[in-house]
């Protein structure tokens, strides 16, 4: 078992992280050198200071002792479930993993620009064509032929080959559902890992690299809410109509194969050349833990916007602002504090990242998506228009820009039918979702 780790960011150590095993809890420090660059990385909860940070009042299940700056580094649970079966290939019992070691598997191929060292296990990202009916297979299996996967891998190499491929990229990647990082080659269609170097011209001319969200995998879910095949058509017409309403987001697209349409958006944590930038969610910068419904809320966000002294702090705030009457008039109810991302580039300057994740996401009976996660106006449902302009003053939004932006917002929602049908939605199960939608007439 390994318990100390080497922090890295851009080439340099900036800290180690220690796993204290009988507390089950990491201490984080930073190191000298770093202490004098005057970078924040993780400004409000870790400052730069000498001396240890530990936090062992935040909850296990989310952060899994670590400093949140740390854990959002972590796989989420596909990722972790595709560890674990790394793990048991190995003869090891997943629960003996620390979430140091964890960070230490995760080596170089986390999102954001956090390293880890010395890596755990180095998978070397292929540079031939990925088959992707392949890894949704193995995807599939993964999540529900747990049992099946575990005695094939113990007999056949070429399964144990086959897993690799998929750890390669697929546990970097944060969120419950199946995803994939690759890079993918739009003149020629081929797709190949997300975890290579886009500056090597020799082999990755014209790729660029995506986050891919899998169809047609079975035992796809995200709490209460399961993904019927074609499920990511509904978040490709959410993009869709999101940016036509003046939604910050990267380019995305749906990549079709034997009749699966897969959900594929550009990575906002790498640069065109693939540099890396360091990212946090608001979970990980303020320690909002993401599991808690109802527990923080849009105005909290707004604050932490101002905190972080971002050079476009108005943009900001009514860019956060649109994302959120956005989420609330398409049911986007699944809007915890890891779906907030903000990146800070190599000068220490912090910019709001991109919108993720923007989807459909209501189940009326469920636990967890028959209200918003996150609150506005200390509500979670039966929003009126009073409370929009309430939540906009905390946005330093006046009365007149709140009613031209839900405005202009539900304009474009009511374009739905349109969005829906460019994406290949059938027009029943279209108008069955927009029959939920909250429109503020």
């Amino acid at each position: 078992m390994i318990s100390l780790a080497e922090v890295q960011l851009w080439g340099k150590t900036i800290g180690a992280i220690q796993w204290d095993d009988a507390k089950q809890l990491g201490v984080f420090e930073y190191a000298p050198e770093f202490l004098r660059s005057g970078i924040e990385l993780s400004p409000l909860k870790m400052p730069l200071r000498a001396g240890a940070y530990r936090f062992p009042e935040l909850n296990y299940a989310s952060f899994m002792g670590l400093p949140g700056m740390l854990a959002d580094v972590l796989p989420d649970k596909f990722g972790n479930l595709l560890i674990d079966q790394w793990l048991i290939a190995q003869g090891r019992d997943p629960s003996s993993f620390n979430p140091v070691e964890r960070l230490l598997y995760m080596g170089q191929r986390g999102m954001g620009a956090l390293e880890f060292a010395p890596a755990a296990q180095r998978f070397v990202a292929p540079s031939t064509e990925l088959e992707l009916a392949e890894l949704v297979g193995l995807a599939n299996k993964a999540l529900s032929k747990k049992q099946d996967l575990e005695t094939r891998l113990s007999d056949v190499s070429e399964d144990k080959q086959a897993l690799q491929q998929i750890i390669a990229v697929g546990t970097s990647a944060g969120g419950a559902r199946a995803k994939a990082v690759i890079a993918w080659n739009e003149k020629t269609g081929e797709v190949r890992s997300g975890q290579c170097d886009l500056s090597d011209k020799a082999l990755y001319q014209g790729f660029v690299q995506y986050l891919l969200k899998f169809d047609g995998v079975s035992g796809n879910a995200d709490k209460e809410l399961a993904d019927p095949q074609g499920f990511t058509r509904i978040e490709y017409a959410c993009y869709l109509m999101a940016v036509a309403a003046g939604i910050d987001m990267m380019p995305s697209r749906l990549l079709e194969e034997n009749g699966r349409a897969h959900f594929m958006t550009e990575r906002f944590d790498r640069t065109a050349d693939g540099k890396k930038l360091h990212m946090q969610t608001l979970c990980g910068l303020a320690h909002y833990d993401f599991n808690v419904a109802g527990g923080y809320s849009y105005e909290q966000c707004f604050r932490v916007i101002r905190q972080l002294k971002l050079n476009n702090e108005r943009q900001a705030l009514e860019q956060q602002f649109r994302r959120m009457v956005f989420n609330v008039m398409i049911r986007n109810q699944d809007d915890h504090t890891k779906n907030i991302g903000f990146l800070m580039n190599r000068r220490g300057e912090w910019s709001l990242s991109p919108a993720y994740d923007v989807t459909y996401a209501y189940n009326p009976e469920g636990a967890w998506t028959a209200n918003h996660q996150m609150t506005i106006n200390s509500k979670r449902d039966a929003f009126t228009f009073d409370d929009l302009l309430v939540c906009g003053e905390a946005a330093d939004l006046r009365p007149r820009s709140v009613r031209a932006l839900v405005a202009e917002v539900r304009g474009v929602v009511l374009r739905w039918n349109e969005f829906a049908a460019e994406a290949g939605i059938p027009s029943t199960w279209a108008q069955s979702l927009a029959s939920t939608f909250r429109l503020f007439d």
